[in-house]
């Protein structure tokens, strides 16, 4: 599944407010989104390099329900020890 950057977040056909700005998209039930916090380690002075220019990402997918929302990435392995074994797999 792949939701990143899924377009416009603003109603295409919405009518502009006084700045110019159209009206936010709703989520709707069915919608899948990404949530994705993420922490960017760039080359600097005290940083080790061997940690420069890495990317460190948890993401959940959710999907929106009637109800509210759906994490649907809840049962994926999120402990650093839980993905090197993960990976130690998929690689066999």
């Amino acid at each position: 599944m792949d939701v990143h950057d899924a377009g416009e977040y603003r109603e295409a056909d919405g009518p502009p407010d006084e700045q110019g700005a159209r009206p936010w998209r709703m989520l709707l039930t069915g919608m899948a989104l990404t949530v994705e916090p993420g922490l960017y380690v760039r080359a600097a002075e005290g940083v080790p390099e061997r940690y420069w220019n890495i990317g460190i990402r948890i993401e959940d997918d959710a999907i929106v329900t009637e109800a509210g929302c759906e994490l649907l990435t809840r049962e994926v392995p999120v402990a650093a020890d839980e993905i090197e074994v993960l990976m130690r797999e998929s690689n066999d």
